[in-house]
């Protein structure tokens, strides 16, 4: 106990130093955009600080530029730096300081083929202490379904990152096999680089898209339109649109009749990085326990053994990494590990009952474990946010 309350003592000396910390590089990330403001003469190159800036200037045309201009900023800042969203009266007062999320930058190797064996299976291991306070307290601690990361539910409160729906989420399916995801693998948008956020960002400005807001199915085919032309200048197709809208559906699954910004955020990047990155790339992303999951489901899927499933199957486990939504069956590991015929409430069943014709009588063609890793990494990774909106619908 003497030992537990000394390490306390030592968290709170390095939270103070945190606040100091920040606060220092507070200060050094607003000086670059002083002195690139002073320099006149100097070239313009686009970064995500000058997008922030220029957001703030489009939206401060109105009758209360202050306050619009304010507000907008901070929109733009929170969606470049990856946070989430921060009402004006939620209280500091006796909470940890949120970390600086570091955005991911693209490796020289990163498009070569990763070294993921299917006979060599991974031992998954939890971290042994809190991520926020770095303090082992056994049973109490809850972990994240993606990564290795652990967390006490009051660090997390103190956070701010587990308020109401999200604190009974997490004790009650944290420690079952639908998992919990932590606020890191929560969040598709941490997955883009600099780059990559500069380019979503410059997108949603031109389709004057407002960070933080809600979208109804006419925002979202409005701004599915205006992208169809600006990449490939010319409308879009009917059918097109019709895949539109069932996408939207699927981001609203409580039929509210709009999407939450935190899905439509995680919606378009994981389009993002489907459409900049080869999935070489994007295999890298993968933790140990989604490898282990997609090992699982493969070997349940290859009966025989000789290494080949088939192409139905491996659409079939498509619609799998998403099963952990449904509330009769929230298992995650085990759905998967038995892939089988869809129930009706589950998103491949979604489609009508003609489309479902077309796909049963299919040429069998044998995928590989390589080929099934390639064609799932997308949906496993959208499968991420511990929200019930699917971020990429899969094919019928």
């Amino acid at each position: 106990m003497g030992v537990l309350m000394s390490r306390r003592q030592t968290v709170e000396k390095v939270q103070k130093v945190s606040l100091a910390v920040s606060a220092f590089k507070d200060g050094l990330r607003e000086q670059p955009s002083t002195r690139r403001r002073a320099e006149a003469g100097a070239t313009r190159r686009g970064t995500l600080e000058q997008e922030v800036q220029e957001g703030e200037e489009e939206a401060s045309a109105g009758p209360s530029q202050s306050e619009e201009s304010s507000a907008s900023k901070a929109a733009w800042e929170r969606l470049r730096d990856g946070r989430g969203v921060e009402p004006e009266e939620f209280d500091r007062a006796n909470r940890f300081t949120p970390p600086a999320f570091i955005r991911p930058k693209r490796e020289l190797h990163d498009d070569e083929p990763p070294d993921i064996s299917l006979e060599q299976r991974e031992q998954v291991v939890n971290d042994e202490m809190c991520e926020i306070c770095e303090v082992w307290t056994a049973e109490s601690l809850f972990p994240c379904r993606v990564c290795s990361r652990v967390y006490h539910d009051g660090c997390l409160r103190r956070m701010g990152y587990l308020q109401n729906d999200s604190a009974v989420e997490l004790t009650e399916t944290a420690h079952t096999d639908t998992g919990w995801s932590c606020y890191y693998c929560d969040n598709l948008n941490l997955l883009l680089t600099e780059e990559e956020m500069y380019s979503l960002m410059e997108t949603l400005q031109k389709c004057k898209i407002i960070p933080e807001t809600c979208l109804t199915l006419d925002d979202f085919l409005h701004y599915k339109h205006l992208v169809h032309k600006q990449q490939f200048e010319q409308p879009m197709a009917e059918a097109q649109e019709e895949q539109a809208a069932l996408q939207f559906s699927a981001l609203d699954p409580d039929k509210k009749g709009h999407i939450e910004w935190h899905d439509f955020l995680s919606h378009e990047s994981i389009q993002l990085l489907q459409k900049l990155r080869p999935k070489n790339a994007l295999l890298r992303l993968l933790t140990a326990k989604e490898r282990e999951r997609a090992r699982t489901a493969f070997l349940s899927l290859d009966q025989d053994g000789d290494g080949l499933i088939t192409e139905g199957e491996c659409r079939r486990a498509q619609h799998t990494w998403f099963r952990k939504h449904q509330k009769e069956t929230p298992s995650c590991n085990v759905s998967i590990s038995h892939v089988g015929p869809m129930s009706e409430s589950s998103p491949a069943s979604s489609g009508s009952s003609k489309s479902q014709e077309k796909v049963q009588p299919e040429e069998p063609r044998p995928v590989d474990w390589s080929s099934f890793l390639r064609d799932n990494v997308a949906y496993i990774l959208a499968a991420r946010p511990n929200s019930a909106a699917l971020h990429l619908q899969p094919p019928a």
